[in-house]
């Protein structure tokens, strides 16, 4: 597993490893039962502090993506579908707020917005019925 922070980023940096282990988690790349870098390991390789990356992973084991053992480790936990379907319904909405947030200065509206997005449908529908 590979974390790779931004200083230059808005984003706070347990927030950036957060996401980075969720996405991990989500997309398979880490597995039920795989153990994750310890929090003093993690914090040493990126060069940040042990309290960034303990609040990284607290906030992970709050979400359910993963279990802290006491003297053991952090273990990613088997995946609860609702919280799979949560935590991409919110990456949706992160993605469509940035579309707005560029629109506005654009000059796009909501019409413009729609139509945008009724051709990306369309073009991802046509793609999967080729495949």
């Amino acid at each position: 597993m590979r974390v790779v922070l931004s200083n230059s980023s808005k984003v706070p940096l347990y927030e950036q490893i957060k996401e980075q282990i969720g996405a991990a988690i989500l997309g398979g790349d880490l597995g039920e039962g795989d153990a994750l870098p310890s929090v003093r390991a993690l914090a040493r390789d990126l060069r940040i502090s042990v309290i960034t990356t303990t609040r990284a992973y607290t906030e992970l084991a709050a979400e359910g993506f993963i279990a802290t053992v006491p003297g053991k480790g952090a273990f990613v936990q088997p995946l609860d579908r609702e919280l799979v379907r949560e935590q991409r319904v919110r990456q949706v909405e992160a993605g469509l707020q940035t579309a707005l947030d560029a629109a506005g200065p654009a000059g796009l509206g909501r019409d413009d917005l729609v139509e945008m997005l009724d051709t990306l449908i369309q073009a991802e529908q046509h793609e999967s019925v080729e495949q």
